[in-house]
């Protein structure tokens, strides 16, 4: 080789090992190229006094005074309102329009502060999470029973209502037991009981129902009537506590069997009491998952038996058990391995239109459609049929998302919707006549997406108008996932007539002069005009009493927008990826039956992450979400009594 270009090779050797060893010298100091997490007298401290103080200092608007935090211990131990300032600060919801607003890198570094020291967690080693023990909702139940027993009785319907936690009913910290519900489920397991085997089947001869096929004749005509009542028992016991059952408990049903017998029951009656009994246990009537014993060691995450998977998994896309196909993958161990090919399954299967009457009917609020009572005075055109059209619009809009796997950023701006004759005339859609519903196009009308149907324009009103908070207050909630803080106490309403005059917007621009009222209606407000072309029944208007409507408005972030469409638009693309993190963070919660804490962070930021690669397809926020962390795993029993 040369000696000019051995001496240049030699050069460049050396700048490389100068670089490793200052790269490895970082490293071993905890830098790691990585900036250093701004601290909190000197870079956070400073910006809160220049932006925040104003409000949120003496004033201490939302009951949040900021000057109280002295140090990252401070905010630590309020992680749970630092959750909502982070919200706030990334949507720049805050500070509110009329306010210096901090620079892109303040903000950048009020995030970074946030992120890496108030909700300091480790993402390659991350906490799952614990999920409460919990009993099944109303609807799990009935579902349950129906694919378990194969009838189509709904006994939980009379059920008291199930209590509501972070949005949704199937969360675990809130579906309490109490003895009357303990006795509901006693009758309950009757009444199911007898719809699978008719106590009179016998004596009429009638044919024998797909229970009585399965479990009863079994037994009843086993060679060794003992032993295949245990068989029968283990079988029925395995699919009711959805998961395998141990010797021990099989035995203790076989020996409720003999008692029963001893006393003069037949085999029949004996079994009876037998199925009765496993339809009241715990074992069925709760869900949970068997506790991590594992060593203790550095990892948190515990991957859940696959048993556990399957369950976790049914009851979040079908709101009942597991079928014959994921039981048999569980048994074989091979569900993990088949995840992706399980799921795409499930969705198709018409079981999955429990997340249209589940989850989706909870995260737009469409179960309140049924409480509103627009005024018939001034809407005498609502009525029974257009509500029911209202909602069957929405559910049918989900449900062709799902079903066709179409991208969930629709749900802001889709061009389509579906409508029966009734709520084409209310549209003033042409062509459309007959009951049923079809799918129709929205090109070239103001309409599209959930913003615009009638059913969310109808819950977020009042019975004799529109109301533009409600419908502002909505947006920030459900697609946004930004809600305003509760209003401050002692705040009076907007009043309908009196001191405040003008058109509505008018009124309202004169109610948030009060500055209680400014900062969170400067939120809420703008988004509610934009939609005001839309009556309180969600039907078309150009005026507002005899005045001219003004739809226009200013997001707290800046973007302005002159009416519904520029408004949607704006959602849709310098908003989209609130509202991608927005509905990860819903269908996360809904999935694990549990409220997100600070360290699912990691799981939703990876969510919301990889949705753009996979088209932002439904299927794949549903994939994403089940191959999480908090999904797959559980606490190891060392990290639960640590957090404990």
């Amino acid at each position: 080789m040369p000696a000019k270009r051995l001496a240049a090779l030699i050069a460049l050797l050396l700048l490389m090992a100068v670089a490793a060893y200052a790269g490895l010298l970082d490293f071993l100091k905890g830098k790691n190229n990585q900036p250093a997490a701004p601290d909190y007298p000197k870079d956070i401290q400073p910006l809160f006094a220049k932006y925040c103080y104003d409000c949120h200092g003496e004033k201490a608007k939302a009951d949040l005074d900021l000057r109280l935090f002295k140090s990252d211990a401070d905010a630590v131990r309020e992680r749970k309102l630092f959750q909502n300032i982070l919200k706030q600060v990334q949507t720049q919801e805050m500070p509110p329009a009329g306010k210096p607003k901090p620079t892109e890198a303040e903000r950048e570094k009020m995030i970074q502060w946030i992120e890496s020291v108030v909700f300091q967690c480790d993402c390659n080693n991350p906490d799952p999470g614990r999920v409460t023990l919990r009993r099944l909702n109303r609807v799990e139940y009935n579902n349950t029973i129906r694919d378990l027993l194969g009838v189509q009785v709904r006994p939980a319907d009379d059920f008291p209502a199930d209590d509501i936690g972070y949005g949704f009913d199937n969360i675990g910290d809130v579906l309490f037991l109490s003895p009357t519900l303990m006795e509901k489920y006693l009758a309950a397991a009757e009444r199911a009981l007898e719809a699978a085997w008719p106590a009179a089947s016998a004596a009429t001869n009638a044919p024998p129902t797909w229970f009585q096929r399965r479990y009863v004749l079994p037994a009843l005509q086993a060679p060794d009537s003992l032993a295949g009542a245990r068989e029968t028992l283990r079988h029925f016991a395995r699919r009711a506590y959805r998961r395998p059952v141990t010797q021990t408990e099989v035995e203790h049903l076989v020996l409720l069997l003999k008692r029963n017998q001893e006393a003069g029951d037949s085999l029949a009656e004996s079994l009876r009491s037998a199925f009765k009994a496993i339809l009241v246990s715990p074992h069925f009537l709760f869900r949970g998952e068997p506790p991590a014993t594992t060593p203790a060691s550095p990892s948190r995450a515990v991957p859940l038996n696959e048993h556990a998977l399957a369950v976790r998994l049914s009851y979040f896309l079908w709101s009942s058990m597991p079928d014959d196909t994921l039981f048999a993958e569980a048994e074989r161990g091979t569900l993990r391995k088949n995840l992706e090919a399980q799921v795409r399954r499930m969705l198709q299967d018409p079981k999955a239109d429990a997340l249209v009457a589940n989850f989706a009917e909870q995260w737009l609020e469409l179960r309140r459609l049924a409480q509103i009572t627009p005024d018939p005075a001034t809407f005498p055109e609502f009525s029974d049929d257009l509500r029911a059209a209202m909602l069957m619009e929405t559910s049918s809009f989900f449900r062709a998302i799902l079903r066709e796997d179409r991208s969930v950023l629709e749900f802001l701006d889709a061009d389509y919707t579906f409508v029966n004759e009734t709520l084409a005339k209310h549209y003033g859609l042409k062509g459309v006549t007959g009951p049923e519903f079809r799918k129709v196009s929205l090109k070239g009308t103001p309409r599209g997406g959930l913003l615009t149907q009638a059913s969310i324009l109808t819950l977020t009103s009042n019975p004799t108008r529109t109301s533009p908070v409600k419908r502002g207050k909505w947006v920030l909630d459900n697609l946004l996932g930004a809600p305003p803080p509760p209003p401050p106490p002692n705040v009076p309403e907007l009043p309908e007539h009196g001191e405040l005059h003008g058109t509505l917007r008018q009124r309202l621009e004169q109610h948030r002069a009060d500055p209680l009222c400014s900062s969170c209606h400067a939120r809420m407000d703008p988004i509610g005009f934009g939609l005001e072309n839309f009556n309180a029944i969600g039907g078309l208007r150009t005026r507002d009493g005899q005045a001219p409507l003004d739809t226009a408005g200013q997001l707290t972030s800046g973007e302005a927008f002159k009416n519904s469409v520029e408004l949607r638009a704006i959602l849709r693309k310098k908003k989209k990826q609130d509202f991608l993190r927005c509905l990860s963070e819903k269908m996360l919660t809904y999935a694990l039956g549990r409220g997100l804490e600070y360290y699912d962070r990691c799981a939703v930021d990876k969510i919301t992450a990889n949705l753009p690669r996979r088209g932002h397809k439904f299927s794949a926020l549903v994939l994403e979400i089940v191959h999480s962390v908090p999904f797959q795993n559980q606490r190891g029993e060392a990290a639960v009594a640590q957090q404990e």
